[in-house]
């Protein structure tokens, strides 16, 4: 009998991990790159993260998304995923309860050292940081689907250790980085709710990077910028021509991966991220003396 194009694509069958306790897209810390590629491919897209490395970001469509790093021996050194791409040796998934991730892993760690310096965690409860086999792995949760595990990112204790201080240097590179891991987390949040794709936009982007640098500079977080100028009033100055527009702003968050996940975690961000009727999004951002990110989001619709 016919079969659809959509009905042959095999699903990725999902197997347990061979060494670590957690893998994702079937790779695990550790996997050399030249395997990973020789399974998966040439990334999506290479962005540089915090850690002064890249990401290597694999998907299809946004479809089965995930995020890799690799240290200066080319093996894999950081994951990332926030679709049901988990696999574990201790039962934790995408979906499962904050509970059972607690009573599997423990209490979850509330504080790091750089250096000679301990930095005191925030408490939050949006995600838990544990170290597992000589990884640091942070479990994000979704409060809106009853606090249950919504992504994870799992980091080597050594490339953890590199990074002297909280917050890296600022450099363009970064900002471009943090961009674009943006835009692409917002995608693949988008996909797991059955909505249509966002289109990436550079000449909005520039509408939200002057807005990022200005609230950088001039130490405010708000929509509203000093002058009074609303998110709308700023995109038609730059000849922006929109139906429909949304702004999502976050500050202060370590990377994309945890401002994505914070605002996913607030409703008001939450339902501009999965608005079904947007299809453009510009993201830009910017870093205040401290090197602290402002992340502006720009949404619309023509």
């Amino acid at each position: 009998e016919d079969k659809t194009v959509e009905e042959q694509q095999d699903k990725l069958e999902l197997t347990q991990p061979a060494k670590q306790t957690f893998s994702i897209h079937n790779t695990e810390l550790g996997n050399a790159k030249i395997d990973i590629e020789h399974n998966l491919g040439i990334a999506k897209r290479v962005t540089l993260n915090e850690y002064g490395v890249n990401w290597y970001a694999y998907h299809e469509n946004y479809h089965d998304f995930f995020m890799v790093m690799y240290n200066e021996n080319n093996l894999a050194a950081g994951l990332y995923t926030n679709q049901d791409l988990l696999t574990s040796t201790n039962g934790i998934k995408i979906g499962s309860e904050k509970e059972t991730v607690r009573t599997i892993l423990g209490e979850p760690i509330t504080k790091i050292q750089k250096g000679m310096v301990i930095y005191q965690l925030q408490e939050n409860n949006d995600n838990d940081l544990f170290l597992v086999d000589d990884t640091y792995v942070t479990i994000f949760y979704d409060k809106h689907e009853n606090n249950t595990v919504t992504a994870i990112q799992i980091i080597s204790k050594s490339l953890e250790e590199n990074k002297k201080d909280f917050y890296t240097n600022a450099t363009p590179a970064l900002k471009e980085g943090f961009e674009y891991q943006m835009f692409d987390l917002t995608n693949a949040a988008r996909v797991n709710h059955q909505l249509p794709i966002l289109t990436w936009d550079d000449h909005v982007r520039e509408t939200a990077r002057e807005h990022s640098a200005d609230m950088a500079e001039k130490d405010y977080f708000d929509h509203k910028n000093l002058e009074g100028q609303s998110p709308f009033d700023r995109m038609k100055e730059d000849d922006i021509v929109f139906q429909l527009a949304g702004e999502n702003l976050a500050y202060g968050q370590l990377s994309s991966i945890f401002a994505h996940e914070g605002l996913m975690n607030s409703l008001g961000h939450r339902e501009n991220i999965l608005r079904k009727d947007y299809e453009y999004l510009g993201v830009g951002v910017a870093f205040n003396e401290k090197s602290q990110p402002y992340y502006t989001q720009n949404y619309y619709t023509n």
